[in-house]
């Protein structure tokens, strides 16, 4: 379980972008952070993932460290973050050796978490001879080798092609139903945000003081894309970002 209370956080004190926020995500929770350039989502997943600290309020991640001494969270960039003179096998394996796994059994680790993701053929490879696809998936790939407990992922589909981003998200949801505990995705893209989050977070202009959340139970379902619902929900998610940018912060849930 996530908690947020009272989360206080601004780059500049007279711009706050969270003010007297308060925010609870369940463990095996899928959600989805979506809201007009400049809300806060960004900011909003690296104050979970510890990059930043909360300048008020506290962000209790409760789910606990692995016995392994594995992160609690995991973070895929925008960007995949992957080192250009270095392997997919050994940018797979870079989180695993920064927290102290020797080489040979971070090795065996990532060239499974390779075979699953369907990339174990590229291993030898390098970043700049990587498909967009191939290199989000190694970088899928040194995430989830950490094991943890919360999955955090910043626009992770946004560079891709529109059908390789479709298989990308499916890959994610069913990697998610095997092996990940709790997810957050920030996307701007209001399509994948239904698809994804069985709840969907809307931040509005800053400062974000309350949560507009939408529940979406049908995520993830097969069919679900093509659905009346989907679509309704699509709508209904468009109305809200709307709202929201207009500093309609009701703080409701619907």
């Amino acid at each position: 379980m996530v908690k947020i209370e009272g989360l206080h956080f601004a780059y500049k004190p007279e711009s706050p972008i969270f003010k007297g926020f308060y925010l609870t995500i369940g463990k095996r929770e899928r959600w989805s952070v979506t809201g007009s350039s400049g809300c806060g989502k960004t900011t909003l997943l690296y104050l979970l993932a510890g990059l930043w600290p909360p300048m008020a309020g506290c962000i209790d991640i409760r789910n606990g460290a692995h016995s392994s001494g594995h992160a609690v969270t995991g973070l895929i960039l925008q960007d995949y973050g992957l080192l250009p003179w270095a392997t997919a096998a050994e940018n797979a394996a870079l989180g695993l050796r920064i927290n102290g796994v020797d080489k040979k059994s971070a090795a065996r680790i990532t060239a499974g978490w390779l075979k699953e993701l369907g990339i174990e053929r590229v291993a030898g490879h390098y970043p700049g001879e990587l498909s967009g696809g191939q290199r989000q998936r190694v970088a899928i790939a040194r995430t989830l080798a950490l094991e943890p407990s919360l999955l955090l992922m910043d626009e992770p589909f946004s560079s891709l092609d529109a059908l390789t981003r479709q298989d990308s998200l499916d890959l994610v949801m069913n990697l998610w139903q095997k092996h990940i505990s709790t997810a957050v995705l920030v996307t701007h893209n209001m399509e994948e945000a239904v698809y994804w989050g069985s709840k969907i977070l809307v931040l509005g202009t800053p400062p974000n003081t309350s949560a507009l959340v939408i529940d979406n139970p049908g995520s993830g379902t097969p069919g679900y894309r093509h659905s009346p619902d989907f679509l309704e929900k699509c709508l209904q998610l468009r109305l809200m970002i709307e709202r929201s940018s207009r500093g309609e912060k009701n703080g409701e849930r619907l």
